[in-house]
């Protein structure tokens, strides 16, 4: 898991609940927020998006409506970054291009 270097993120008892799990950790170098801006960028748009604008009846209907969610931002929102493309067309677009 990538995070920051985050107080919280560096306590020992978080530490020791990731290595309980078997996940690894790894945190940006002090200084570098360049590796985390673009999923940043993404919870940003998926909040105002998708969080704020719906109410949720459970934590299964959450899961469900997010997995909609992020089929639709994959697969038919367009971004002006992205030459007017999804980013699943774009991807596929650079690999041709390739």
């Amino acid at each position: 898991m990538h995070s920051d270097q985050g107080w919280h993120y560096q306590m020992k008892q978080y530490r020791h609940a990731l290595k309980e799990r078997d996940i690894t950790q790894s945190m940006s170098r002090k200084g570098n927020c360049y590796d985390n801006a673009v999923i940043e960028n993404f919870f940003g748009i998926m909040k105002s998006e998708f969080l704020y604008l719906k109410e949720f009846e459970s934590v299964k209907h959450f899961k469900q409506e997010l997995e909609k969610y992020i089929e639709y931002y994959n697969h038919k929102r367009i971004k002006a970054k992205l030459k007017g493309m999804s980013p699943v067309q774009y991807r596929a677009h650079a690999q041709q291009a390739a």
